[in-house]
């Protein structure tokens, strides 16, 4: 495990299209099906990384309650499932349905969208608005594994927050740090 931070894409990018089957319906998804009207979360996870194992509860809370905000939604696994079984698309099904992931867990086999958004780590956490335009990217909070800090969410839900209240992208923003996503050779 390497510990990775994410890249600082600059504000403003468009979000890429994408086209990623769903490990928990098994349907195709497309970015466009499940952008919200007020917005557009996208988030690389997977199930093993430890940086994102202490998030996750939180982390689906959070995604889930802004759903109802007019938010979408979607996580996404990148990594090399040969390599990493424990984030096979199966485990993934099994993981989203134990945890009730009220959005899609897509995978990205050919590590093409992983690419496309500039992903390295997990977690790694993206904030689109309305226009489909990069407002946010960066840290869930300051917890981290072994840390005392708690897991709150409290730097995404303030970008969530000010978001939906029509207010500038927070400032600063401080990159996600966790395990870099397992590239195939």
């Amino acid at each position: 495990m390497a510990l990775t931070p994410s890249n600082m894409v600059p504000l403003r990018t468009t979000a890429p299209e994408f086209n990623l089957p769903d490990a928990i319906s098994g349907k195709i998804i497309q970015f466009r099906a499940l952008k919200g009207k007020n917005g557009t979360a996208v988030v690389f996870i997977c199930n093993h990384c430890p940086y994102v194992i202490h998030i996750r509860a939180e982390l689906v809370k959070l995604l889930n309650s802004y759903l109802r905000k007019g938010v979408g939604a979607v996580a996404i696994n990148s990594n090399d499932v040969q390599n990493y079984p424990d984030d096979s698309p199966e485990n993934m099904k099994q993981l989203g349905l134990r945890l009730g992931f009220d959005f899609p867990y897509l995978f990205d086999e050919s590590q093409v969208v992983a690419k496309a958004y500039n992903a390295a780590c997990t977690p790694d956490i993206y904030l689109f608005n309305a226009d489909d335009k990069l407002y946010y990217r960066g840290q869930f909070d300051n917890s981290r594994p072994g840390s005392k800090n708690p897991v709150t969410g409290m730097d995404f839900q303030t970008a969530l927050d000010n978001l939906l209240a029509l207010k500038p992208p927070p400032d600063p923003q401080i990159p996600s740090m966790g395990c870099n996503i397992k590239w195939k050779k």
